[in-house]
């Protein structure tokens, strides 16, 4: 039997190409389906969002990304998302994603290649930036790789270290936060093979061992995670589509099952989702297959609490595709869409 009970979710999407904000979601916890009920366009370009449990209640978070680099709060309590005080820079350029920890708001910078701190405040509302951690270096791309551009942060299981996925270095940075004055402090950098580009990584649930989905080529670096040491070691990468697939690709999203058996990446151009599987220890992984994402240049894919449904954010064709994943094989079936122009995320309470 299905869970009947009625879930919510979040949806970001692009203003600046006809996007209309954050949405708000109905879940039917039966089916998977989405019913809108209700947006915010307070935040400009939201293309990412995170949620947190600030003084006992819920509280949505979103990058703004635009040239000036903002944060912004909201009240979701009722059927449409609520702006909690005023935006606040992120003294960075067109943050990609963010990641709350330890009482503060961690962003990722893409623009200017830095990772920003911001306290949040008894409300829930963001706080000046307390911190500013700006990356150094380059790769061998001459249009994406100029200079540093982190696309991700987020903290590690153990709750440590924060990493920070840097596509402009091919490299993954590694800091610790300071919940007391807000600082991050840098701790070390693992190179990836020059020119990959990686964008996003998602940890294994034993925690031992994380997957970098590269941006700039179609494949999947698969790494060793020493929680104590704070030490990422790449041991292997994968490739992401088929042996003689023909066109540009460019990765997004990565995300891992609950039981560490599989693993899915979303590929924009090739507009698909891969299916790898995962062994024993979390070290080896095999492409199985790729299936249509359900509509165009899928830019975040996100698995329901339950672990049974993917959801793909599908920002060209406009809309929130979701499947049922095969319990044995963990390849998604198609099972529904809600329109949402320039989906760019999706996000679960």
């Amino acid at each position: 039997m299905g869970d009947k009970s009625t879930r919510r979710a979040f949806i970001g999407s692009f203003t600046s190409t006809g996007g209309r904000g954050v949405i708000a979601a109905d879940v039917d916890g039966e089916t998977g389906a989405l019913t809108e009920t209700g947006v915010s366009d307070a935040v400009a370009d939201p293309s990412y969002l995170a949620l947190a449990t600030v003084a006992g209640d819920q509280v949505l978070y979103a990058v703004s990304e635009t040239s000036e680099g903002a944060v912004g709060a909201f009240d979701i309590r009722g059927r449409a998302p609520r702006p909690i005080g005023a935006r606040v820079p992120v003294c960075g350029a067109s943050p990609t994603h963010l990641a709350v920890h330890g009482g503060h708001l961690l962003t990722a910078n893409y623009g200017s290649g830095s990772v920003t701190v911001l306290p949040i405040g008894p409300a829930g509302e963001p706080a000046a930036a307390s911190g500013v951690l700006q990356h150094e270096g380059d790769g061998p791309d001459p249009d994406r790789q100029r200079g540093p551009h982190a696309h991700q942060v987020l903290p590690d299981p153990s709750g440590r270290w924060v990493l920070a996925v840097d596509l402009g270095t091919d490299s993954v940075h590694i800091s610790a936060l300071d919940t007391g004055t807000g600082e991050l402090t840098r701790h070390g950098e693992t190179p990836l093979r020059s020119g990959t580009g990686p964008r996003h990584l998602a940890f294994h649930p034993a925690g031992t061992h994380a997957y970098v989905l590269n941006e700039l080529v179609p494949t999947l670096t698969v790494c060793r995670w020493d929680a104590g040491a704070g030490v990422l070691e790449p041991v292997g990468e994968v490739p992401v589509l088929p042996d003689g697939t023909e066109g540009p690709a460019y990765p997004s999203e990565v995300v891992v099952a609950p039981d560490g058996r599989r693993l899915w990446a979303a590929n924009r151009g090739h507009d698909s989702i891969a299916v790898l599987s995962l062994d024993g220890s979390g070290e080896r992984a095999e492409l199985i297959t790729t299936v249509p994402c359900g509509g165009r240049w899928p830019r975040d894919l996100t698995l329901d609490p339950s672990g049974r449904r993917l959801y793909a954010a599908n920002e060209r064709s406009g809309d929130v595709t979701w499947f049922d994943l095969d319990p044995e094989t963990g390849v998604p079936r198609r099972a529904g869409s809600l329109d949402a122009p320039a989906a760019s995320c999706v996000v679960f309470l």
